[in-house]
């Protein structure tokens, strides 16, 4: 059970390593650190029971565990099998599906020139505008279109200081009347 709870502890740090955009001194103490706690604290949790009387079941359970040649093969095979289809995602995701700024951090890397990826994404986001203003023009609204149209309110702010002030408005209205049908 144990080694099933490290694979599984062991996964989570590696997924919170791939999700990571910055690794700063902060997550690699989070991620690396918290491993190498579960494996002192396996350690240390073994050796209790002779102090303490608690776990006797663990006793020497540490020089079982860390020279087991299945245990270390687990401990690498599981974690890259549970993130294999994460991994797979990642590399499509930042080779073929960049960001600017992944673009820009790659060009960085091969010590190129990054302005040449902005001047080419500003022209795509240029020409991408252009075709959306020549489609604006071309097509006639359907149905669709206006019933998505109608399905968005006004958003509007109540000012303290506006031009008629809100008491105005509110005793402009005798509210003792009947509001009309109809509506």
């Amino acid at each position: 059970i144990q080694f099933l709870i490290l694979a599984y502890f062991l996964q989570v740090c590696l997924k919170a390593g791939l999700e990571t955009s910055a690794w700063t001194v902060f997550s690699h103490l989070a991620i690396w650190g918290s491993i190498a706690a579960w494996f002192l604290f396996l350690a240390m949790y073994a050796n209790f029971w002779p102090t303490i009387p608690f776990a006797s079941e663990m006793t020497g359970m540490e020089n079982i565990t860390f020279s087991s040649l299945v245990f270390w093969f687990g401990l690498v095979l599981f974690p890259v099998i549970a993130l294999f289809g994460d991994i797979v995602f990642k590399v499509i995701k930042t080779t073929v599906f960049k960001t600017m700024a992944e673009a820009v951090r790659e060009s960085e890397i091969l010590k190129k020139d990054p302005g040449k990826v902005l001047f080419k994404q500003r022209f795509t986001e240029t020409a991408r505008l252009l075709k959306n203003v020549k489609n604006v023009f071309r097509r006639t609204p359907t149905r669709a279109d206006l019933e998505v149209e109608l399905a968005h309110g006004y958003a509007f702010s109540q000012e303290e200081h506006g031009v008629v002030p809100q008491s105005e408005v509110i005793r402009a209205y005798d509210t003792t009347q009947p509001k009309p049908g109809g509506m």
